[in-house]
């Protein structure tokens, strides 16, 4: 490096100075690592695989590390093989690039303390923990903050950039049906689409090549399918689970189906995990915000979709996020509930 990395924590609010800071860090910079979130969603891959394009269109070194394994509905993206799994890093980084992960713990990496380190996110509940920090809690995906960098950088936005990035788009939106969509989005997704991004392509892979596990799995979640006026909740077990041979990504996406139900305005999906933990995956229409009860119990998320983990046994868990999401939707202006 030609110049020291800036030390102590720099907190900018502009997105234009957060951008130029983020770049100035880069071009000074030789090797990078960029990681995200565990359990590594669509916005996670599409994010760290754009920055690694990114990185590497800036003649930079970039080495992308999640702690599990990337889904299979997005190893078909562009560079999805070159990322790899760890539990540990280490390397002479000249920092490390986090994306979407509103504390260093969700990483569930270790070794990162060190470095100085790069938080990019959208999360409501995303805080500038970091060296340098970018959060832009209206951003749609922070695929949608990668795509300023590439901008402001003056790279090529590549077809394989624009897969990713349209990746982000459609996922962290939930198909572009979430209260982060905007006039915005689409205008994104159009320049996207132009830059080589196939939409319908992007979509059968995430949304119609599920495994037969996952619809096993699905099954058994909703045979343990719950109405609450407004609330829906259903549940898995670890025996679900196995019956199902399901892996832990057959769990996304599964609240969304009690969301589905004409009159709910807020949904809880809950995975019995091997150590009597118990996962929690909530999920809104708009009027209930998620995100505030997540944070609460120590999670995170949006306000449309968040996620927690409590201590179990399931009922325990149940009888707590419920007290939790009761409280929230009774708070509703005009409620009255439905008959379930």
């Amino acid at each position: 490096m030609s110049d020291p990395l800036p030390t102590g924590t720099i907190s900018t609010i502009a997105p234009a100075s957060a951008i130029e800071a983020i770049l100035e860090v880069l071009r000074q910079g030789e090797r990078f690592l960029v990681c995200s979130h565990s359990r590594p969603d669509g916005d996670a891959v599409g994010s760290m695989l754009a920055m690694g394009m990114l990185l590497t269109q800036m003649g930079k070194r970039a080495d992308l590390v999640t702690a599990d394994r990337i889904p299979v509905i997005y190893r078909s993206l562009p560079g999805a093989d070159g990322i790899r799994t760890a539990l540990r890093v280490h390397g002479p980084y000249d920092a490390v690039i986090l994306l979407e992960c509103d504390r260093l713990e969700r990483t569930r990496l270790r070794g990162l303390e060190p470095f100085f380190v790069i938080n990019i996110d959208h999360h409501t509940s995303g805080h500038g923990w970091g060296n340098l920090n970018w959060i832009d809690r209206d951003a749609a995906s922070v695929g949608e903050q990668v795509y300023r960098l590439i901008q402001a950088a003056g790279v090529t936005v590549t077809p394989e950039m624009a897969t990713c990035l349209y990746t982000t788009l459609l996922t962290d939106t939930g198909g572009f049906c979430y209260g982060s969509t905007r006039a915005s989005t689409f205008a994104l997704a159009q320049k996207l689409v132009e830059a080589g991004a196939d939409p319908i392509r992007i979509a059968q892979d995430v949304y119609f090549s599920v495994a037969t596990s996952k619809l096993l799995l699905l099954g058994s979640a909703l045979g343990h399918l719950h109405r609450e006026g407004r609330l829906a909740w259903l549940w898995v077990s670890n025996r679900d689970m196995a019956r199902s041979c399901a892996a832990e990504e057959d769990c996304e996406g599964i609240a969304n189906h009690a969301l589905s139900i004409a009159g709910v305005e807020a949904a809880v999906f809950l995975r019995e995990l091997p150590e009597q933990r118990i996962r929690i995956s909530l999920r809104s229409k708009g009027r209930v915000n998620v995100a505030a009860i997540a944070e609460r119990l120590g999670g995170g998320g949006h306000e449309n979709a968040a996620g927690c983990t409590l201590d179990g046994p399931m009922g325990r868990a149940l009888d707590e996020i419920l007290a939790e999401m009761r409280t929230e939707s009774a708070a509703l202006a005009g409620d009255q509930p439905e008959a379930p």
